[in-house]
């Protein structure tokens, strides 16, 4: 599974000029299922982004985690970052899981976060979104999680 995450000031997704998902401070976590994925892989991921520690503590260091700075958390479905553009210029998406399992794994983590963290937004799985955002340092880390081989 992977992920982009961006630490935010603020941001937004919208879907036909309408604002389903916003948060202030905290991350934007734009996340993709590759084929082979399953629940345990987005139950990995989400671990992993609840306890990064990407966010300052009193000396300016990165040492606080997004549940320590008590930040919101916004999950944006992707299947793009799954891209393989090694074969020409444009890109082949056959790493992305099958939309059908795509839709159940990235559903498995956003109940999983709502249950791990106070504050979590969501875009809308397969929709044409508009993400806006402000990104704090600017930070932005990505994250891969593999299933077994």
């Amino acid at each position: 599974m992977l992920a982009i995450l961006q630490r935010v000031s603020e941001a937004r997704v919208t879907v036909d000029g309408e604002t389903i998902g916003e948060i202030g401070h905290g991350l934007l976590a734009l996340v993709c299922a590759e084929r082979g994925d399953t629940a345990a892989e987005a139950d990995k991921l989400l671990a992993k982004i609840l306890k990064l520690r990407i966010f300052a503590d009193d000396a300016g260091k990165m040492n606080r985690s997004l549940q320590d700075v008590a930040g919101g958390l916004l999950v944006v479905s992707q299947f793009t970052l799954a891209a393989d553009t090694a074969g020409g210029n444009r890109p082949s998406f056959t790493k992305a899981a099958a939309p059908q399992t795509g839709q159940a794994v990235y559903e498995h983590f956003v109940a999983s976060a709502r249950i791990a963290h106070p504050e979590v937004q969501t875009g809308c799985f397969a929709a044409d979104m508009k993400v806006e955002l402000v990104n704090d340092g600017p930070v932005t880390i990505p994250l891969r999680i593999a299933p077994p081989a």
